[in-house]
């Protein structure tokens, strides 16, 4: 099984799919679980759901960069000079 490819297959349904979003935000053993099709011990599960939680929260960073940016969110570090009073642009 590869998990990195299970793991963004976990992350594009918790971000397409409003139910699969909710049945991971209530559940996420039984949500992994039913996206995996097998029943895998409970410390490889939490595994798989640390690293979905992990890249969404870096999507949703990158996001905020992005907006704060004006859609420049590649410009981390102009951005973080600006917040930190390094960017007088």
């Amino acid at each position: 099984m590869d998990i990195k490819a299970k793991i963004e297959e976990v992350i594009n349904k918790v971000q397409n799919d409003k139910d699969f979003a909710a049945k991971f935000t209530a559940d996420p053993v039984k949500a992994v679980e039913g996206v995996l099709g097998v029943d895998l011990p409970d410390d490889q599960i939490n595994g798989i759901i640390s690293a979905v939680k992990a890249k969404l929260a870096s999507g949703e960073l990158m996001g905020a960069i992005s907006g704060a940016t004006g859609g420049n969110g590649g410009d981390l570090m102009g951005a973080l000079g600006g917040l930190l009073g390094g960017n007088k642009e």
